[in-house]
């Protein structure tokens, strides 16, 4: 018996329900508290350097769930499907929160000395000799030099800003555009936003390593890996598609995404999900086994200063937290089809990633380089990066409610509207 189709429509009013302004108004209450909180940890710690690192994790992570929200936008309309009509709407307002980050990242570029050994150093040999540094970091910082300064670290990462916002303008633009045009055309639009992602994606994968090689793998100016844009590269599909299942099950709780998001389309993105999960932990594990099997000199401390000192158990907590979790939660069919329980986990993958950071980040500085350590300062690494999160979610949700979460001449309307048990 032929099902029949079209058994649902799409209902009239398109935006984004009323409880999003919930959101933005308790994010603001959140990152309040935290601000506060942060600037009271600062005072016991009687510095700012722990502020500023936890600064650094804040503002990759929302560096990544902007920037990361458009390279997946790039990646939808390049690959098609039905998910592209869940996440289109939430993935470009996630690229219109750009101008939060870049003021995010201007804290830090007023604070190169304050963070990076290279901007501290004007003279690698009058350091080496004064022993401030050794011999490795000091060849390391003249060597580097011609890439490693202020000038350049600044200049580069304007660069990079200009790029990614000129490529989200032109892709909300545009999107608007397409809203208001027939569902004719949908073959000519469909064409422009594949010309636009193709070398949109390319663009993006170089700036995005050069941002994460200055305002991260910079931090020590001796350790460099070849993968280590790539690392950052899928990091950020890794938060992004949690993030963004979070939205989208939350929205469904009404129209019009009760209707449009069905069980089998959640259970696609937990499966895509997934596979970034594994991605993930393989290009992990291949950077530490080459390196640890080379067992060069210049290139293993990089790694003991994260196991030693009792950075084991965090590289430990780590493996399970970023890994071994989500990966058994996500083999499990029934959760993925599950709101709640695909909700808690993907709330898991956002906080775990954070914890990979914290990981990336601290063990970089002369204080805690194998030698992991309790501090006023250290619980900077949480209410730092909630309060920028919470400030993020507040500018999110409002970019969220400014045009329909529904593209409603998208080809794939008329399959999502099928009834559950139907196939295509």
């Amino acid at each position: 018996m032929a099902h029949e189709t079209h058994a649902k429509t799409l209902p009239a009013d398109l935006s984004a329900p009323a409880f999003v302004d919930g959101w933005k108004t308790r994010a603001f209450v959140v990152g309040a508290v935290f601000s506060v909180l942060a600037a009271g940890l600062a005072a016991l710690d009687h510095s700012i350097d722990h502020l500023l690192r936890g600064w650094l994790l804040g503002l990759m992570l929302t560096f990544g769930f902007s920037v990361g929200g458009l390279a997946l936008l790039m990646v939808q309309y390049l690959s098609g499907g039905k998910w592209g009509l869940l996440l289109r709407r939430p993935l470009e307002a996630m690229s219109r929160t750009l101008p939060l980050v870049f003021v995010y990242w201007v804290v830090i570029a007023l604070s190169l000395k304050k963070l990076y050994l290279w901007a501290q150093i004007d003279d690698a040999a009058a350091a080496l000799k004064a022993g401030v540094i050794n011999e490795v970091q000091a060849h390391a910082i003249e060597f580097k030099r011609p890439m490693l300064n202020s000038t350049a670290f600044i200049v580069v990462s304007v660069i990079c800003f200009a790029i990614w916002g000129i490529y989200a303008w032109r892709l909300n633009v545009l999107g608007l555009k397409r809203d208001a045009d027939s569902p004719a055309s949908t073959p000519v639009w469909i064409k422009r936003f594949e010309n636009i992602s193709g070398h949109g994606v390319l663009v993006y994968s170089i700036t995005m390593t050069a941002a994460a090689i200055y305002w991260v793998m910079s931090l020590d100016p001796t350790w460099y890996s070849s993968v280590y844009g790539l690392l950052f590269l899928v990091g950020q599909a890794y938060s992004v598609l949690a993030l963004s299942i979070i939205v989208s099950i939350s929205l469904s709780k009404a129209e019009p995404f009760k209707t449009i998001l069905r069980q089998t389309e959640q259970h696609d993105l937990g499966k895509f999900t997934f596979a970034f999960v594994m991605l993930n932990i393989y290009l992990a594990f291949s950077q530490f086994l080459i390196i640890w099997s080379g067992n060069l000199p210049e290139e293993i401390p990089w790694y003991l200063d994260r196991f030693r000192g009792g950075w084991g158990v965090i590289i430990t907590l780590d493996f399970i937290f970023h890994w071994l979790i989500p990966f058994s939660l996500l083999l499990s069919r029934d959760l993925k089809r599950n709101k709640k329980r695909l909700i808690r986990v993907c709330q898991w993958m956002v906080f775990a990633k954070a914890f990979d950071l914290f990981w990336l980040i601290e063990p970089n500085f002369k204080d805690a380089a194998r030698n992991l350590h309790f501090s006023w300062g250290i619980l900077e690494y949480v209410a730092v990066p909630v309060a920028m999160v919470a400030f993020w979610v507040a500018y999110f949700s409002a970019q969220l409610k400014t045009r329909p979460l529904v593209q409603s001449n998208d080809p794939h309307v008329a399959e999502i509207l099928e009834p559950e048990h139907a196939h295509a």
